[in-house]
């Protein structure tokens, strides 16, 4: 069955389509009503596209050049969700949610920190500072129940003592890195490992002092004998570990570390952690400590080769490699890290540096005074012109 129609216009658009446009020219155009009556007396639904419907988690994208019913499926950008077919505009999920796989519904991003549940690094970190803390503790009773030896006296026991406590709480500091970070441990972090930290660089410091006054007071009429005593190394100790004391509390007042919520450094996760607030007061205090450690470097090294029965300077020396080494390869580490991956590289730092003090000025004395005891005696001290205070 054939069917005349009387239509205005069709001509040809730019990709030789026919459509319809006014006109007062008429023309007629023939068309065969069987196929399209066969499609209205069946189910068939018929469509009026050239495209695929686009499934969840795509749009539509238009197709240069071709009719708005022909278009592509571009799937939705990072962050965002269709949850139906077809849609024109994907949705943004909320700013703690992320996309699932299909990108067809927003589901709650991850939290991220150094969790005691799920982290084996916690329980690998944790063992490693009970472990040193109390080695430290052990080396500091042993050190007092010998008090009153050569060996301990040699250099300022006050000072060895000070400095086995510092590392003790240096060990233990660690554990305010570990776990759910809020802001009082935010605030605590940083300076319990500070200053006591700060505490044993100075100690070694004044240690360190002590042997190069005891280097220079060896030549005759050498001015550096009025200096050799207690009161020099008690006084340089005070004194630099006041001014890391200072920094702390100027940067606890003005600009104190706090809980933070990085949403944007991963995809999908949420980063709980500590903010430095004041970047000045964190790096004032990683500073100041490498200064000390790098100025204790310098004169052990100096006064390395003192033929004293026990010369502290070779020992001083080889713990303050350690630190600095330690440091200024966690510097770049820390600042490429973000998340509990940054927390991880400092604890890593803070006790590897402990370990090699602990390590380094300890256990010479720790062998002398378990394994050759005859060798802790005055007149050894003394008949190689040990220093003894």
């Amino acid at each position: 069955m054939l069917q005349t129609t009387q239509l205005k216009c069709w001509q040809l658009d730019r990709v030789n389509d026919l459509y319809p446009t006014l006109t007062d020219d008429n023309y007629s155009l023939h068309y065969s009503l069987q196929p399209i009556m066969e499609i209205m007396q069946s189910d068939y639904e018929p469509r009026g596209r050239c495209s695929e419907e686009c499934p969840p988690g795509f749009r539509k994208s238009v197709r240069e050049g071709y009719h708005p019913c022909c278009y592509n499926c571009a799937p939705c950008s990072e962050g965002e969700i269709s949850n139906h077919s077809d849609s024109e505009l994907c949705n943004k999920c909320p700013e703690n949610e992320w996309p699932n796989k299909a990108k067809n519904i927003c589901i709650d991003k991850v939290i991220e920190y150094l969790s005691y549940e799920e982290d084996i690094l916690v329980s690998f970190f944790s063992i490693t500072s009970l472990i040193f803390a109390t080695a430290s503790l052990f080396i500091l009773g042993l050190f007092f129940l010998f008090r009153s030896t050569p060996i301990v006296k040699a250099n300022n026991r006050n000072l060895s003592f000070i400095l086995l406590l510092s590392l003790i709480l240096s060990f233990l500091s660690v554990f305010l890195f570990l776990g759910l970070p809020v802001n009082i441990t935010c605030m605590l972090q940083q300076v319990t490992f500070g200053i006591p930290f700060t505490i044993s660089a100075s100690s070694i410091l004044a240690k360190t002092i002590m042997v190069f006054i005891a280097f220079k007071a060896t030549r005759p009429g050498s001015s550096c004998r009025k200096w050799v005593g207690v009161k020099l190394p008690n006084t340089v100790m005070l004194f630099c570990s006041f001014i890391q004391v200072m920094n702390c509390i100027l940067w606890l007042s003005i600009s104190s570390p706090f809980q933070e919520y990085d949403m944007d450094s991963y995809p999908g996760k949420i980063i709980i952690q500590c903010n430095e607030g004041s970047v000045i007061g964190f790096y004032f205090m990683l500073g100041y400590m490498g200064f000390l450690a790098a100025v204790s470097f310098v004169l052990a090294f100096m006064v390395r080769t003192l033929p004293d029965s026990f010369n502290e300077a070779k020992y001083i020396t080889f713990s303050m490699l350690v630190f600095c080494s330690v440091w200024i390869a966690m510097i770049p580490a820390y600042l490429s890290t973000r998340g509990k991956y940054m927390v991880a590289v400092e604890i890593f730092a803070i006790l590897t540096s402990s370990a090699g003090i602990l390590l380094c000025m300890f256990s010479p004395k720790l062998y002398i005074l378990i394994f050759k005891p005859e060798l802790n005696t005055q007149k050894t001290m003394l008949g190689k012109r040990m220093l003894s205070m």
